[in-house]
This record gives C-alpha cells, structure tokens and sequence, in this order.
C-alpha cells in the first residue's frame, strides 16, 4: 500500500543551516499495517509524513501509493489517499462550521462538486450514527460548531473526518501528544476500533513508547532520517520498553536521547 524507496530531504542546503532531515529512508507498508513510530527530536517522524503527503518534493528517492507514484504528484492532487490527523487539535476541521457540515466535507474528498442542498436528511442520519459510535455524547450535537469541543471531542470528530470515506493510507501526526492521559486513551481505543474494523493501512506517529508497543502490528523506529529498528509480529508482542531501548542502542550507537518518550 506504501513503498517509500531511498528518500533523501536536506532543509537550506549549502548553508550554515544545513539539516539532513531524511537519509535514504526506505518503508514499504502492506495493506492493512497498523505501524506505529517512534524516535527522538529530530529523527524524521513528521518529516516522513509531510513528504507522503506531498508538503514538498524530496531530493531523491520516489513514493508509491498502491502502485501508483506521487513522488511528483502536487499536494492537492495526493489528497483524496490519504486521511491525517494532526497534533493539534485546532488543525484538521474547519472550527466555525458545524459538526455535520465538518463531516459533509470529508465525505466529500476526492469527489466531483456540484450544486446541490448541502447536507441531505439520510446524511444526518449516517453521521449521528457515526459519532454515536464514538461514545462522547456528539451524537445529538450536530449543529454545534466544531470550535466549542474540548480538545478530545475535536480529536475523534477529525479521526471520524479523516476515515470516513477509506483513506489508501491513514496518517497520525502525534494525535494525542496535546491530551490529557485519560483523554488521549479514550483517542486511541476510538482510533484502534476504527483502524480495526476498517481494516486501514496506517502510520501512527508517537512519542509515547508503551503506546508504540501496545498498539500496531509492526513497530519503527527511526534516528537521523533513516529506520533503524523493524519490529512485527510475535517479536513485537513481546517487546518491553527497556528492550526497546537496548534495540535502539545497538542499532545507533547511541542511547535514546527523548526523555519525554522515556517518560510517557
């Protein structure tokens, strides 16, 4: 579903400036991966996400999206495979419009517009359904503007907008970093059900080790741009955060140096 094959980005290059932010990143992800991702400040999480959707052109190395390359492809063209979800919770919706007119849009994405009323009644009806799953009490709030929900409401209104036309790839950008711990764990069990249920190929950004281990079936870390550490299957049921650490150390020389991942 995604294969990212030596992917090189260098910000203000042939300056003082200079940062290698990817460094031949190679990633290929089958359908239905559920990957999550950690590294430290600095070692190309977000930077990988940008460049798969296209924020701006690599150096070198190409991007496929079910077979299909985007390496070239303007960001406004790639939209319609992917569904994102950002750190903050203020990004992703629009805030002055209400909730069902937020999910009208992303039910639109991808698709050809034409003048019709904006939101039709069997709408109303799918949508209620849909934040009734949620179980935060947005079911009868649809006229309510997405601005005025606390920040885990807005979370899962934008996780629901990112997912509910199938995404060729969901992308989560840190999406519970800006919660609280009980807020950010009612995300993720949303989260889990709907990658779960829909069967969504997915990358999940996170600085929260136990989160990385405990959610996904395949685990990357990554250091300097590049992935150091590839972990599925019974290996990474089996993981722990202090051997997670020892794999980090043998594969950069280094000790992780995120005390806020440690922490978390």
């Amino acid at each position: 579903m995604l294969k990212i094959k030596n992917l090189h980005k260098t910000f203000n290059p042939g300056t003082v400036n200079a940062k290698k932010a990817l460094n031949g990143l190679n990633l290929t992800l089958n359908d239905g991966d559920f990957v999550t991702v950690i590294g430290g400040n600095g070692a190309g999480k977000s930077t990988m996400l940008n460049a798969i959707c296209g924020v701006w052109r690599p150096d070198a190395g190409s991007i496929e999206i079910d077979g299909v390359d985007i390496t070239g492809m303007p960001e406004y063209k790639r939209a319609k495979f992917f569904g994102r979800v950002f750190q903050d919770p203020m990004k992703g919706t629009a805030p002055d419009m209400e909730i069902a007119e937020n999910l009208a849009i992303a039910a639109r994405r991808g698709k050809k517009r034409k003048l019709i009323w904006g939101i039709a009644k069997g709408e109303r009806t799918i949508y209620r359904e849909k934040l009734r799953e949620l179980d935060l009490g947005l079911e009868d709030r649809l006229s309510s503007k997405v601005g005025l929900l606390s920040g885990g409401q807005r979370q899962a209104v934008t996780l629901l907008m990112a997912t509910l036309e199938e995404p060729k790839l969901l992308l989560l950008d840190e999406h519970t970093a800006a919660l609280d711990p009980k807020t950010a764990a009612k995300v993720l069990e949303i989260t889990e059900k709907i990658v779960t249920e829909k069967n969504l190929t997915t990358l999940m950004i996170t600085h929260n080790m136990r989160d990385a281990i405990r959610y996904g079936n395949r685990l990357i870390m990554m250091h300097e741009g590049r992935i150091i550490v590839d972990v599925s299957g019974e290996e990474k049921k089996n993981l722990t955060v202090e051997y997670l650490l020892e794999l980090f150390s043998k594969a950069s020389g280094s000790e992780f140096s995120s005390d806020r991942a440690i922490l978390a």
